[in-house]
C-alpha cells in the first residue's frame, strides 16, 4: 500500500473541495492515485465535478498574437515564477507566438522553426536560454487558428506585458457582419472563455470517452438512491445535460447574461448585424494546466546555493 502524506491529503482537498478525512480514505482506498481518488469521492457525492487533481499550476507564460484571418497561442514553461518575468524569457515568448503563426498548430514545427533576428531555431534559442539563465523551460504547446470571413479576437488575463499572460484566449468568428460589433462579441465572448474554462466548443466536440466516464459516476451516484434503472436512467440523461451546460461553450450560460446560453447571445448578435455569425474554433491556454509543480523549500534552496 503506498504511503499517504499529508501533503497529499491537502492537494486532494483543495482541488476537490471534500473534507480531510474523507480525502484520506479516497486516497488510501485508491492506493494514492490522485485521479482515482477524485472518482471516489465523485462516486461519493463528497467532490465537485468541476475540480481536477491534476490542475496545480506550473510557471512560465502563455502569449497570443493575431494577424489579419489568423491567430496562434502559444504556452512556455519555467520552473519559476522569477523567471517568467526576465525580460530574455518574454522576449523568447513573444517571438514563438510570432512564428507559430506559420506553423499548423504544430509544436515540433515552432521548435525548428527558424528565428530570423538570430538565425537560429526556435529550439535553439530555448537550449541556449536554459543553459543562461539556469532553469528548465520547455515550449510546451501551441495552436493557431483561422477564419476565410470574419475576425479572429484575443483576450490575455493576468497580464505580464502586450499579448503576454497567464491565460490566453482566441476566438474565431466566421461573419460577413461589420468588423467593430464582431470585435465587441469576440471580446466578451472571450472573457467569458477565461473565466468558464470550457473543454469544448460544441456538443459533438465533447470526447466521448469523457462523456462515459462522467455517466459511471453518475449512475453510482443515482443507485445509491435504490430508485428503479429506468428513473435511474433518466436521472443520468439530466446529468449529462448539466454537464454539457458546464464544460461546452455553446451551452454555457452566458457570464454577462447568465438567462441566456453562449449559443443564443451570437444568434441575437447575428440578428442585429443582419448577418449569419458563427463561433468556428477557439483557443482556451491557461497556465500550467495539467502540470504538476514539484513542491520547493525556498529556504533549502539558498542555503545550497550559498554552499556551493
Amino acid at each position: 500500500m503506498a504511503d499517504i502524506t499529508a501533503a497529499m491529503v491537502k492537494e486532494l482537498r483543495e482541488s476537490t473541495g471534500a473534507g480531510m478525512l474523507d480525502c484520506k480514505k479516497a486516497l488510501v482506498e485508491s492506493n494514492g492515485n490522485m485521479e482515482q481518488a477524485v472518482d471516489w469521492l465523485r462516486k461519493k457525492g463528497l467532490a465537485s465535478a468541476a475540480k481536477k487533481s491534476s490542475r496545480i499550476a506550473a510557471e512560465g507564460l502563455v502569449a497570443v498574437t493575431v494577424k489579419g484571418n489568423k491567430g496562434a497561442a502559444v504556452e512556455v514553461n519555467s520552473e519559476t515564477d522569477f523567471v517568467a518575468k526576465n525580460e530574455i524569457f518574454q522576449a523568447f515568448v513573444a517571438d514563438a507566438v510570432e512564428a507559430a503563426l506559420d506553423t499548423n498548430s504544430d509544436v515540433e514545427a515552432l521548435k525548428n522553426a527558424k528565428d530570423a533576428s538570430s538565425g537560429k531555431t526556435f529550439g535553439e534559442r530555448l537550449t541556449d536560454m536554459v543553459a543562461r539563465i539556469g532553469e528548465n523551460m520547455n515550449l510546451r504547446r501551441t495552436k493557431v487558428v483561422s477564419v476565410n470571413n470574419g475576425l479572429i479576437c484575443s483576450y490575455v488575463h493576468n497580464v505580464a506585458r502586450d499579448n503576454l499572460g497567464k491565460i490566453g484566449v482566441l476566438v474565431a468568428l466566421e461573419s460577413t457582419a461589420d468588423k467593430a460589433q464582431l470585435a465587441d462579441l469576440g471580446k466578451h465572448i472571450a472573457m467569458h472563455i477565461a473565466a468558464n474554462a470550457p473543454i469544448a466548443l460544441n456538443i459533438a466536440g465533447v470526447d466521448a470517452a469523457a462523456v462515459e466516464h462522467e455517466k459511471e459516476i453518475f449512475r453510482e451516484q443515482a443507485a445509491a438512491s435504490g430508485k428503479p434503472a429506468n428513473i435511474i436512467e433518466k436521472m443520468i440523461e439530466g446529468r449529462i445535460r448539466k454537464f454539457y451546460e458546464e464544460v461546452v461553450l455553446e451551452e454555457q450560460s452566458y457570464v454577462m447574461d447568465p438567462d441566456k446560453k453562449v449559443k443564443d447571445v451570437v444568434a441575437d448578435k447575428a440578428k442585429e448585424c443582419g448577418a449569419d455569425i458563427k463561433i468556428s474554433d477557439y483557443v482556451f491556454f491557461k497556465l500550467g494546466d495539467g502540470l504538476q509543480k514539484k513542491e520547493e523549500d525556498f529556504a533549502a534552496e539558498v542555503n545550497a546555493q550559498l554552499a556551493k
